[in-house]
């Protein structure tokens, strides 16, 4: 019989899925007395060599008592992982915890076939993870000299590896707490990985349509019409069993029939028949589908279940899943030229990529970047985003040199915390759109795992702007920032030139940008387009040549009305010229046309050397873009997109810093505090800790709470007066009641015992309508701004940290600030000074400003111990007293629980 844990339950939440560092797929997993077979056949599959690795000596086969041990463990002290692709095991890492209760040796074993793939490191990531989560801190392991890929998966792990020789083996030691170079390393593996699962389904080297129809109008039909007619570079291949030709070519009956290796299937086939088709697929060796079929999430519990399968079949055989009820892909490289899409031609190409989620916002994002003409790197339909996610789409497109700047329509966040990580690092190079609206709030796509959020709608918002996304509400709104950002360079500042042939618009435009926080440096109002061209163009170029040459200005408006005799692409011409030679943005609006760049555009290219055919010629689908300026056909649009862009700018030349370390910080004091006062309640409710726990739980990192002591008569309270110092303040221990004191909850400046007495007596008098609370002496705080400060766990964002100014901005007007830990300094900045009541700290109606650096400091120390540690709920200081010289918490309530896992943590794995 196996043994089991403790509390006898088999560890499901260790179950992953993985992606390895080809971008392949597998499947990670606790082992199982129902291993043993499996393990045994691993095991005969061997090299000799890979075995006396493993064993230091050779054994043809294991005995059943060896297998015995393998694979029946206990989850605890004795803990093995298994990878598997296809139910064949690949990999096998376990430890067993020594006489030293902290301290496991560790031991892997990878399949020859599968070495250099990454199975190692991964195994290492899990295994720790468990470790960890057994009370294990350190791992040993024995290594043979000549065992050089295994040295390495230890040594390039990102620990603080010891080693020493001894008796011919290489003995190694560390500590397997995540580091920042440990995460940093698991970070960079991860995004090789997943950039390379990507990259392999958006330039393939063969396709086959799978469910190619000769019908027209079927999904299949146009599918591989798409593909031909867009020119893929590559061998296409029809696959249905009733055809003998489609599109001109040999059909084939079935995937096996194909006479090449496929990389990418397409499927469109009846729901009932997909599971078929990827079984198929894997044993082909594909490395990855697109899943047209719908009738999944669409489809109830029914359609959600068979959802599930289709991902837990297709990573279970190694391949990627887009969709099911995807769009299709594009990719405009003309290296690849793939159209497996329905849109009926290949977009232009340019060097923006497109994500988005169902098929019927993909088809309004495709449709509106194409009235736009606005180029396309690569385009992404995930359809009810089973599997691939726009986390894996920033992975692939922060290497792509095709694409500089990325464009997302989310209609849910699987894992917020790792889009913060992921657009955060792209931003950094890259400009990252997003359009998600706020009625779709915070959520899982339909098939995964449910977690609910407690955070504030805000709270996202926030994020994005920590990671410097560019965040709009509609389709309209992505393409008119798109237009600026895949076309012009950067602004380097606020400062904005607005032209017009009317005044009345010029003013109007004005006053709109600088409501948009821009700075209106100049008004050129009395631009003259009625004189002709041969005088009005010459003149706009002169005009605007010489506003773009003063400093303060970083960008020009141009917001014209229709003049006789000049044509918009006329006009359009000159501003991408100026544009040009300037090296600034010029935006362009043309009241009264209704989509002006597709006016606009062909003559920028005839300008730039490239319309030898003529303004009213077609360019090729997927030619390179001209260099253009973006055109919009209201004033508003423009100066709302160039607001964005410029506030987007100003986040990428800000110096970021790095993420806060504040000095005087003990985590792993902080993380034993936890795990002895969770061991009496086992971790399963929320606990509120006494005033001294969470002051010695504060205390680990630098954060002091005034003291207080609680008494049962008036003696009692003397004597704490006596021992926190003169003068004290009463106040009552009831949460809604300590604060107010227009309820009597709170007496100040009691400066003797006599007094002290007087004021129990009366207070409990008072509250006694509201059931006699217990009451507290604390020491007088020096007068500051009363100011508040929360941290939350969250299930999907982890945790978030808010503040704001304590009493009516925050109960009644909900002036709060929040931010998604880790922050950096110039988030912590941000952060204090983000309420709309802040002003109140510098100095306010003859008021001294409060010492800012102490919130800061604060601030930065809340943050990281909320980061560490996921146990902790909820901390809440309330109030906290901002003066001159420092800042005093009065009250803190802690509350600890359970840690559920944190949706981006120390250990890779797809979600669930």
């Amino acid at each position: 019989m196996v043994d089991q844990p403790l509390d006898g339950v088999y560890p499901e939440h260790w179950e992953a899925d993985v992606v390895l560092r080809d971008g392949g797929t597998a499947h990670l997993r606790p082992i199982h007395p129902a291993d043993s077979d499996a393990v045994q056949a691993f095991h005969v599959g061997q090299s000799q060599k890979s075995i006396y690795m493993r064993f230091f000596a050779f054994k043809s086969k294991l005995s059943a008592k060896e297998l015995k041990r393998f694979t029946e463990v206990d989850y605890k002290d004795r803990v093995a992982l298994v990878i598997t692709i296809g139910g064949d095991i690949i990999g096998i890492g376990r430890y067993d915890r020594l006489q030293d209760p902290a301290e496991a040796e560790v031991a892997f074993n990878i399949a020859d076939a599968h070495q250099g793939r990454g199975i190692g490191s991964i195994l290492l990531e899990h295994l720790a993870a468990a470790a960890r989560e057994n009370g294990i801190r350190k791992f040993s392991a024995e290594v043979l000299p000549e065992n050089r890929k295994m040295l390495m998966v230890f040594s390039d792990a990102g620990y603080d590896v010891k080693r020493h020789f001894d008796d011919g083996v290489v003995s190694l030691e560390f500590n397997i707490d995540p580091t920042d170079k440990s995460r940093a390393v698991m970070e960079s593996r991860e995004h090789r990985a997943e950039a390379r699962s990507i990259q392999e389904l958006l330039a393939p080297s063969s396709v086959a349509v799978i469910g190619a129809s000769r019908t027209w109008g079927t999904v299949g039909y146009q599918l591989l019409e798409h593909i031909i007619e867009g020119g893929f570079t590559g061998p296409v291949y029809a696959i249905n069993p009733e055809a003998l030709e489609l599109a001109g070519m040999l059909s084939f009956a079935k995937l096996s029939d194909v006479p090449g290796p496929v990389n990418l299937a397409i499927i469109a086939v009846p729901y009932d028949e997909v599971p078929k088709v990827v079984q198929e697929c894997g044993e082909a060796g594909v490395k990855g589908i697109v899943v047209a079929t719908a009738g999944y999430a669409d489809d109830g519990e029914r359609g959600l279940a068979r959802q599930r399968d289709l991902v837990r079949q297709a990573r279970a055989n190694g391949m990627r899943v887009i969709g099911p009820a995807s769009l299709g892909i594009v990719n405009t490289n003309p290296a690849v030229s793939l159209n497996a899409s329905m849109a009926p031609s290949l977009a232009r190409r340019g060097g923006l990529g497109l994500f988005s989620q169902s098929a019927a916002i993909g088809v309004a994002l495709y449709a509106a970047s194409s009235r736009r003409r606005v180029g396309l790197s690569t385009f992404l339909s995930a359809g009810n985003r089973a599997d691939v996610s726009g986390n894996d789409m920033m992975q692939f497109w922060e290497d792509d040199p095709d694409t500089t700047a990325v464009g997302l329509y989310l209609e849910s966040i699987g894992n917020p915390r790792k889009f913060s990580r992921l657009a955060r690092r792209l931003a950094r190079t890259k400009p990252v759109i997003v359009a998600k609206s706020d009625a779709m709030g915070l959520n899982l796509p339909p098939g995964h795992a449910v977690r609910t959020t407690l955070a504030p709608p805000e709270a996202l918002d926030a994020m994005m702007r920590q990671a410097g996304v560019i965040r709009v509400e509609t389709i309209e709104q992505l393409m008119d920032v798109a237009q600026i950002v895949s076309s012009q360079p950067l602004p380097q500042g606020p400062g904005v030139a607005v032209f017009s042939n009317s005044s009345a618009l010029g003013k109007v435009v004005a006053d709109s940008a600088a409501a948009a926080g821009l700075g209106v440096e100049r008004v050129v109002a009395d631009v003259d387009l009625d004189t002709g061209m041969s005088r009005a163009l010459p003149a706009l170029r002169r005009s605007l040549q010489e506003t773009l040459t003063i400093e303060s200005v970083h960008a020009v408006v141009v917001a014209l009305l229709p003049a006789r005799g000049l044509t918009v692409e006329k006009i359009g011409a000159v501003l991408a010229e100026c544009s040009a030679a300037a090296g600034k943005p010029v935006v362009a609006a043309f009241t009264g046309i209704l989509d002006p760049s597709i006016y606009v555009e062909g003559m920028v290219g005839a300008a730039a050397g490239e319309g030898a055919a003529g303004d009213n010629a077609p360019e090729p689908a997927a030619a390179d873009p001209a260099p253009g300026v973006p055109c919009y056909s209201n004033p508003g649009a423009a100066v709302a997109a160039l607001a964005a862009v410029v506030r987007y700018a100003q986040w990428v030349v800000r110096d970021q810093g790095l993420f806060v370390e504040p000095d005087g910080c003990d985590p792993e004091a902080a993380h034993e505090d936890l795990e002895e006062l969770l061991r009496p309640v086992g971790g399963e409710q929320l606990v509120r800790l006494e005033p001294a726990a969470a002051a010695k739980l504060l205390g680990r990192y630098g954060i002091r709470v005034l003291a207080s002591e609680g008494f049962e008569n008036e003696d009692q309270a003397v004597a704490a007066a006596d021992r926190l110092g003169w003068p004290v303040a009463l106040k009552t221990t009831d949460p809604a009641l300590r604060h107010r004191l227009d309820l009597g909850g709170v007496r100040l400046d009691i400066q003797d015992a006599d007094s002290l007495r007087r004021n129990i007596v009366q207070m409990r008098r008072s509250l006694q309508r509201y059931g006699s609370p217990s009451l507290e002496v604390q020491s007088m705080a020096p007068v500051g701004q009363a100011c508040t400060f929360r941290a939350i766990e969250d299930p999907l964002l982890g945790p978030v940290v808010s503040f704001g100014l304590a009493g009516d901005a925050v109960n009644l007007l909900d002036d709060w600030a929040h931010r998604v830990p880790p922050l950096s300094g110039s988030d912590v900045r941000d952060f204090i000074r983000a309420p709309r009541a802040s002003r109140k700290l510098f100095g306010y109606q003859g008021l001294p400003a409060v010492d800012v650096a102490a919130l800061e400091d604060l601030a930065a120390r809340l943050t990281r111990l909320k980061d560490n540690h996921p146990e902790i709920a909820l901390v809440e200081f309330n109030p906290v007293l901002a003066g001159p010289d420092g800042a005093v918490i009065l009250a803190a309530d802690v509350r600890i629980a359970n840690a559920a896992q944190r949706t981006d943590t120390a250990r890779r794995a797809m979600r669930s």
